[in-house]
């Protein structure tokens, strides 16, 4: 089974690892790390994520993983990433989005009609890009497999694993990690959170928000011209 996740400069990494951690024990799985090229590249705090392959040597993918990150900006208008995107999704029995990384299937033009969740900052986004937005955490409409942000690819990934391998499979990684959540604090969504940790958050996102915005405006423009 060829599982394969994007890597790519401002990734968050945690999109891309989490999955990872549960992918990469799916049997029979061989996990390939794709770039654009072979070259190393630094997530959004500077962590360093080398490929394994890149987009010409690649096969064709039983399992694709696109995560998000304030890299996406530059991928929604990068048509080489979006070409390979579009080639190995309609390989691929499974895509699993998480977090910002359905910005990147709408900007290829994958999501129109489709129900889908990501980051809650970026949700915004998803009807620009043809997707119909959803509140769950996990979202299925294959062959699409949508998380929202960040952490919560390893409850998409979970399902992906139960969706290829079956349900047992599943519990037994999940058991492995020993994924069983209990946040220390109260929060973690928008709804849950204080107003001045909402408006905090807020801050840090609104330049990558609103870089965001001009370009998703730029791609709907290219996606639905006579809008």
């Amino acid at each position: 089974m060829n599982v394969g996740g994007l890597i790519f400069p401002g990734i968050d990494q945690a999109d891309f690892t989490g999955p990872f951690e549960v992918l990469s024990r799916l049997p029979g799985a061989d996990f390939l790390v794709i770039g654009k090229n072979l070259s190393p590249v630094k997530d959004a705090k500077q962590l360093i994520l080398t490929p394994t392959h890149d987009f010409t040597s690649a096969p064709d993918l039983d399992i694709l993983l696109v995560p998000g990150g304030s890299g996406v900006n530059r991928l929604m208008e990068d048509e080489e990433t979006l070409d390979f995107i579009r080639a190995q999704v309609s390989a691929a029995s499974i895509t699993l989005s998480v977090c910002t990384g359905a910005l990147i299937l709408g900007a290829a033009g994958l999501l129109q009609g489709r129900r889908a969740t990501t980051h809650w900052a970026a949700k915004q986004f998803l009807p620009a890009l043809g997707a119909i937005p959803q509140e769950n955490r996990v979202v299925v409409d294959l062959p699409f497999v949508f998380a929202a942000g960040v952490t919560s690819g390893i409850d998409a990934a979970l399902q992906v694993a139960a969706l290829a391998s079956g349900e047992d499979v599943a519990r037994q990684i999940q058991l492995y990690i020993e994924y069983a959540p209990a946040p220390p604090f109260p929060g973690g969504t928008p709804e849950t959170s204080p107003a001045e940790v909402l408006e905090a958050v807020n801050t840090i996102l609104s330049p990558t928000v609103n870089e965001r915005a001009a370009i998703v405006s730029r791609v709907h423009q290219k996606l639905f011209p006579h809008d």
